[in-house]
């Protein structure tokens, strides 16, 4: 079978909105209303952390999909003054939030042990803050968020093949920026800054799937320990300290980009590698020079840069039962399955995801019991 990204069809059951006049479906999802309708009807478990987990109505699989949000709707009604990403979040909250994470991917990974079967997945996507909530590509619930899915591979493999020209799954390739003309100082940062012992830097087809060929380009960390390293503190740890080293990197590149020469940034993560790999790299600002060139002269192209960081960032299983960790920016507003060539193509069909339904609540409802024994939350009656 040729390599190669693959189109899959997953039916949801069509849900009235009752969006009030005026306003785009987006603008209405950021508001406290919208919020309380996904707690009271799709909500799983709250905690006093504002965590909530939810079952997604608008789902990427049929098997196993959920979320949890960082509900601060009621908290932070500006939604472009709300956390977009882990380091914005209280160390408090963030504590929990990896306990809650663990705990799902654990069962996830019991629940669907081999890898020849199920594709298995988790991670977050994040946009920029600053930009309109009516802008392309800006989030339908502008708050932190992280997935949780499983794919049959028998459904992968079934799957028609995706066209691998198709916008959003060019942002983790070789199209990328990054990718194409920053690749070699992009990995030199990690490694200079990063200093890193349950993350294991791979390259090439060691981290890639061979039914998609993708991630295609991006760096990529073995968890050393597999699924037990999932739960040691010490590894989310070090998965924060991948997102810095990319916020670090992306803020200096379009730093760069915005002013020919700029100073360094004054509130860096790793401001010495920086220093040392970033500012020092003729690739690097030979890159930036061709960016912002590109930006004087095409308005439209100035007008899709997310100037600010914007990423993707993910665990999954590979082909051999590793677990691996990759990070992405996030330059068209995909979906986080994109970065392993799966392209979900969401259809309604209410009796398809009706016989769906079932398994799939009782895996949730079995993941929030564990949730809760764990005093990580107390079961919501909504899903």
């Amino acid at each position: 079978m040729q390599p190669g990204p693959r189109q899959l069809v997953t039916p949801f059951r069509p849900i009235p909105l009752d969006v009030p006049a005026g306003m785009a479906q987006n603008e209405f999802f950021n508001s406290a209303e919208n919020l309380n309708d996904l707690v009271t009807n799709n909500g799983l478990l709250g905690n006093p952390e504002n965590l909530l987990l939810y079952r997604k109505a608008l789902g990427h699989s049929g098997s196993f999909d959920c979320s949890i949000i960082y509900n601060t709707a009621r908290e932070i009604l500006n939604p472009l003054g709300r956390p977009v990403r882990r380091t914005q979040v209280p160390e408090r909250v963030r504590r929990i939030w990896n306990r809650m994470n663990a705990v799902i991917i654990g069962y996830m990974l019991e629940h669907w042990p081999d890898p020849a079967t199920a594709l298995v997945l988790a991670g977050e996507a994040s946009l920029d803050a600053t930009w309109p909530l009516t802008a392309p590509g800006v989030p339908s619930i502008r708050m932190l968020h992280n997935h949780f899915m499983v794919f049959p591979m028998a459904d992968l493999r079934a799957a028609e093949p995706a066209d691998p020209s198709n916008p959003n799954l060019t942002d983790g390739g070789q199209n990328s920026l990054f990718q194409a003309h920053m690749r070699d100082v992009y990995r030199a940062f990690f490694a200079t800054a990063l200093e890193l012992a349950l993350l294991r830097p791979v390259h090439g087809v060691d981290s890639a799937l061979a039914l998609t060929g993708y991630p295609q380009g991006l760096p990529c960390w073995e968890i050393a320990g597999g699924a037990a390293t999932i739960h040691d503190v010490r590894f989310w740890r070090e998965y924060d300290l991948l997102l810095m080293g990319f916020l670090d990197f992306y803020r200096s590149f379009f730093s760069q980009v915005s002013s020919r020469n700029a100073d360094r940034l004054p509130d860096l993560y790793f401001p010495a590698a920086v220093e040392r790999v970033l500012l020092a790299d003729d690739a690097f600002m030979a890159a930036a020079k061709m960016v912002r060139e590109r930006c004087i002269k095409e308005p439209a192209y100035a007008n899709a840069i997310r100037w600010e960081p914007a990423f993707k960032q993910l665990i999954y299983r590979g082909d051999d039962g590793r677990l691996f960790v990759t990070i992405s920016q996030n330059s068209i507003g995909n979906a986080i399955t994109e970065l392993l060539g799966v392209v979900v193509k969401r259809v309604p069909n209410a009796d398809a995801y009706a016989a769906l339904e079932p398994a799939l609540m009782g895996h949730l409802h079995a993941v929030r019991e564990r949730l809760v024994a764990a005093d990580l939350g107390e079961a919501l009656p909504g899903a």
